[in-house]
């Protein structure tokens, strides 16, 4: 919370532990739509006065209607995070599996990328994993909640235009520092 009182107009809620409204942009219960924060791409488990920013970690705030979805447990569009930077301090290790000989290149790119390691199948659960598919899927991913294991699924032309044009990632997910 004190990040972004650092660089906006906040006027919180709740004891001051939530953003009620950012720059005039103000929550409302009868419209469905509030103020949620991510940390890494991890939809924040608390309170933001709460949360202690970490080195590298990056603040996202997003307003939005909860009228159908009132939890987004990690941001598609926050890649390479949360591979690099985890949740609360905690980075999780990363693999990638790949469907087919062809993605073998595109799949160890990737993997430096997000530095991601070789794990058995054991270790795997507890991984942040990057699946590269030769089906065009978009970019999706699932996760149980704050910190926990990000899955991510990425087909070949998402993958290929992810390694041709490195700009597309390198500050795509920028924010509060």
């Amino acid at each position: 919370m004190a990040a972004l009182q650092q660089v906006t107009n906040v006027k919180t809620s709740y004891g001051g532990r939530f953003a009620q409204s950012i720059d005039g942009v103000s929550g409302s219960r009868s419209s469905q739509h509030d103020w949620f924060y991510f940390v890494n791409g991890y939809e924040a488990d608390r309170g933001a006065a709460d949360y202690t920013l970490h080195p590298g970690d990056v603040e996202w705030w997003d307003y939005r209607s909860w009228k159908h979805e009132m939890h987004v447990p990690v941001v598609v569009g926050a890649f390479p995070e949360p591979f690099l930077h985890g949740y609360d301090g905690k980075t999780r290790p990363a693999t990638i599996v790949y469907d087919s000989k062809t993605l073998e290149r595109e799949a160890h790119a990737l993997g430096r990328l997000i530095h991601a390691k070789t794990l058995t199948a054991d270790q795997l659960a507890d991984a942040n994993v990057l699946f590269l598919t030769k089906a065009d899927v978009p970019l999706s991913a699932t996760s149980k909640g704050a910190g926990q294991p990000a899955r991510f699924v990425i087909g070949p032309t998402a993958g290929r235009r992810l390694l041709a044009d490195p700009k597309l990632v390198r500050f795509r997910y920028s924010g509060l520092r």
